[in-house]
């Protein structure tokens, strides 16, 4: 059975609506969970940015559903006090709970003061950190001098089974770097060559065999104009490449550069669309291509109408997938 997800998305809500949508969410047949982490929202426009671990916390609580968060450790976190966080998590909620870990960008990492070092040294950092909460998460004291330091570290509160680390890939390249040393991918919806490539690469790279996750940006409602407008004011500050994302500093420099951007030119990032069947057709496209666990985020402000339509006409089609 294919799993198919809700998308809390913290810079577009306050904590307390997102924590009502997830509840609505499970009612409604969702099977689990994701959630951003972000200091700041993409734009103002979006105008929120709940702490995500706090949030975990009750959202877990407040709902039987599995959770997953995506986290850049190693520069606005030290990775110790992730390791803590998600040990905590995971073990008040076994098996419930996955950290994807990515490379991060500037705008929410930047805080601290540090440089901002170019891809290669972010990804450097990135397995440092992961080898460290690994080592912390099987009980070992860690003393580590790095790209990171860590002196005499030790987690004492430590679940049964660590949390899995999923990889955050939104690159061929990145996905075959982190395919032997991850428990799994998470990307984003592209174009299909775009996503097979970043598959194959993956599989290239060790992950073959291992789950890949996949968070899809969408748009439904009722009008389609009123979904493409709220779409294009809420999302089009990050219809621009990774590449330049990472590196951009605060919400003002998106906003300045979207300012070109037609409400046409965000079809490529996200599946708008007011008819049901043709959000079924691409999941079943998503489910052919081996992804087995789906999360949606519908970028425009009526979550509860999408959860409601999409709890009783389209996650129902999943529920008997092989």
């Amino acid at each position: 059975m294919v799993l198919i997800g809700y998308h809390a998305s913290h810079e577009q809500y306050t904590p307390r609506d997102v924590l009502e949508c997830v509840q609505q969410a499970e009612r409604a047949g969702f099977m689990a969970a994701m959630c951003s982490d972000h200091l700041f929202p993409w734009s103002e426009t979006q105008g929120e940015s709940g702490f995500a671990w706090s949030w975990l916390g009750a959202a877990m609580q407040a709902t039987s559903l599995s959770f997953g968060v995506v986290n850049a450790p190693g520069y606005r976190y030290h990775p110790v006090i992730i390791a803590q966080a998600a040990a905590t998590l995971q073990q008040m909620f076994p098996d419930r709970f996955w950290i994807a870990v990515g490379s991060g960008e500037a705008m929410n990492e930047h805080i601290t003061g540090e440089k901002w070092p170019i891809k290669s040294e972010r990804n450097a950092r990135l397995r440092e950190c992961v080898d460290v909460m690994r080592a912390l998460w099987a009980g070992e004291t860690v003393t580590h001098h790095g790209r990171i330091t860590v002196e005499d570290a030790r987690v004492y509160s430590r679940p049964q089974n660590p949390p899995a680390i999923i990889g955050a890939a939104l690159s061929p390249e990145t996905a075959e770097w982190m395919g032997s040393w991850v428990d799994g991918m998470v990307t984003i919806n592209a174009a299909r060559d775009n996503l097979r490539k970043i598959i194959e690469a993956f599989h290239r790279g060790g992950g073959e065999g291992k789950p890949m996750f996949l968070q899809v940006h969408l748009a439904w409602g009722s009008s389609e104009e009123r979904i493409r407008h709220e779409t294009w004011e809420q999302w089009r500050s990050v219809s621009f490449p990774s590449s330049v994302i990472a590196d951009l500093r605060m919400p003002e420099q998106f906003e300045a550069m979207a300012q070109r951007v037609r409400p046409e030119d965000i079809d490529d990032g996200v599946r708008i669309s007011t008819d049901l069947q043709q959000h079924i057709a691409w999941l079943q496209e998503d489910v052919e291509m081996g992804f087995e666990r789906i999360y949606l985020h519908n970028v425009p402000r009526n979550q509860r109408e999408f959860i409601e339509g999409f709890g009783e006409r389209v996650i129902p089609e999943f529920r008997s997938t092989p």
